[in-house]
């Protein structure tokens, strides 16, 4: 059997190197992809000075790493950063990164198209980062799959792609870097190239000169994240009276044991956990999955507009579009479709909550196609905040 290559090349039909389906069958989730020239003539949708500019907005998520490169010590500082932050920094052996550049840029966020083969709501963000040269945040591991695009400059790739990599953690610095590395690959990644890794590959990137990457990273919350919240949101269903009990208990032994009686009883407590209906449990995911990692809290419109004012402005020619923070997701339900918004769901036309997750503007003509159920959502979206009108 002939093995599957770790690199491979872009082709004007496929930017992943081959077909979509052979991606996800050979490679997502099981092994690392090096694709040469998937963006060819790539020029990065950010620059750096807008990058720092955005790492000292409220709100915006960013660090800044310094490496002394002496000591091998590491300085972590988090944002807002201030401006002036910048005109102290070294000429090289710095890295500045920044969470969820796609919902404050746009341009950025167009990158995402690329990757509509993945559902959505799985896709967390697009982390953008600067480093100078040397410029680096040590070897690690992400739990989560990524899409590593190289946007300006060249920054040198090392990965351990072996079998079960160390993966022990340092206990003296800030960041969570690996304790050994034993890098089994080594590249120098040009504009448009994509480095793609699946959850547990240690990685070592670091600056060949200065340099953006873009990053597109992936949901992946724990399996204990996932019970906790399942387990909370079906409690808060049962009413208090709902409790432990015993009516067949026995005369006990008198020396504290817990029989096997005691033990069907507790699980005969918590069936809901194991009987849960397929409607409840996608009601349950789509809220986790659209709360989960919040970018931040929309803001609802001081005075926001009536239906009448909506459809006039509407007519007008304007159009409404979803706040960039907004994180959508929907099933099917019945005949109509469960509408998953920043961890509220609402009760749609499938119609509309495709609209929506596609992130497709609604004009005069979308609006006019939606009944009075689906127009009393959009009402409902444009109070949050969450869908507003152009100017």
């Amino acid at each position: 059997m002939t093995s599957l290559p770790i690199e491979c090349h872009a082709t004007p039909e496929h930017f992943l190197g081959m077909r979509i389906e052979h991606f996800l069958r050979d490679y997502w989730q099981k092994r690392p992809l090096l694709i040469r020239g998937a963006f060819p003539g790539f020029t990065s949708p950010i620059s750096p000075d807008e990058l720092a500019g955005l790492a000292c907005e409220d709100g915006a998520l960013s660090r800044l790493i310094v490496h002394n490169a002496t000591t091998d010590a590491w300085h972590v500082q988090t944002g807002p950063l201030p401006e002036d932050v910048f005109g102290s920094l070294p000429e090289r052996d710095w890295t500045l990164l920044v969470q969820d550049v796609d919902k404050w840029d746009a341009d950025v966020a167009e990158l995402l198209m690329h990757f509509d083969f993945i559902p959505r709501w799985r896709i967390d963000d697009i982390m953008v980062s600067f480093a100078a040269p040397e410029g680096s945040v040590g070897a690690h591991v992400d739990q989560y799959d990524v899409f590593l695009i190289q946007g300006m400059g060249h920054r040198r790739w090392q990965i351990d792609a072996g079998p079960n990599p160390l993966q022990a953690f340092r206990d003296n610095v800030e960041l969570k870097l690996l304790r050994e590395f034993s890098p089994t690959h080594d590249w120098v990644l040009a504009p448009g190239d994509i480095l793609y890794l699946p959850p547990g590959v240690p990685h070592h990137g670091v600056a060949e000169d200065p340099c953006l990457t873009l990053s597109v990273g992936m949901r992946a919350p724990s399996h204990a994240e996932l019970m906790v919240d399942l387990a909370d949101t079906l409690a808060e269903r049962l009413p208090e009276d709902r409790r432990y009990a015993d009516p067949d208990l026995t005369e006990a032994a008198r020396d504290g044991r817990i029989d096997a009686d005691a033990l069907h009883r507790a699980r005969r407590a918590i069936a809901d956990l194991q009987t849960i209906d397929d409607d409840t449990l996608a009601t349950w995911f789509g809220g986790f999955i659209t709360r989960y990692r919040s970018a931040g809290q929309i803001s609802p419109p001081p005075r926001p507009p009536s239906p009448a004012q909506i459809e006039k402005r509407l007519l007008a020619g304007s159009t409404l579009h979803m706040h960039p923070m907004a994180r959508c997701a929907w099933h099917a339900s019945a005949h109509r479709a469960t509408l998953h918004i920043d961890g509220d769901c609402f009760d749609t036309s499938p119609a509309l909550a495709r609209h929506l997750n596609q992130r497709i503007t609604i004009d005069d003509s979308a609006y006019a196609n939606c009944d009075a159920a689906d127009r009393s959502v959009v009402h409902e979206l444009v109070k949050r905040g969450i869908l507003s009108l152009s100017s």
